[in-house]
């Protein structure tokens, strides 16, 4: 995608400093770091979300997610990593290529990163059913292709 901040990175068109980079992925390091070292591994292929990469490209990525994070934990001795992935706009994803940010996590880096609420009485089985539903119905849409 032309406008796309992270396909420009990937076509070396923007500067990055790379810290991965194979024939699908690309690791670098976020330009506004929660903690020094924060790294984006993105697809190099244009997908705005997970839900819209393939699933083979996606196992790629996540292994590339895991070797990075290991790396950053031993490289910076950080205390411990957080992953994480937003996924459009009102899940706060800013710019719409998917990515995983690897944040190096320190005792006391004062990083908080969402409030928990609660169930009522009965709705934790409603949303369960709810989403298994869904599950049922996409696992057989993949039996059928």
């Amino acid at each position: 995608m032309e406008n796309c901040v992270f396909c420009r990175i990937v076509s070396n068109e923007l500067p990055s400093v790379k810290v991965y980079e194979d024939d699908d992925v690309v690791a670098f390091l976020d330009i506004a770091p929660v903690n020094k070292g924060h790294v984006l591994v993105i697809p190099k292929e244009h997908f705005e979300t997970i839900i819209d990469i393939p699933d083979d490209v996606l196992k790629k990525l996540i292994v590339v997610v895991k070797n990075v994070s290991e790396a950053v934990k031993d490289a910076l001795k950080s205390d411990g990593i957080s992953i994480a992935m937003s996924n459009y706009k009102a899940a706060g994803q800013v710019i719409p290529h998917a990515h995983f940010h690897i944040i190096p996590r320190f005792h006391g880096d004062g990083l908080k990163l969402w409030s928990q609420g609660s169930y009522n009485d009965g709705e934790m089985e409603l949303f369960g059913s709810k989403i298994r539903k869904h599950l049922s119905d996409s696992n057989d849409n993949i039996k059928n292709k």
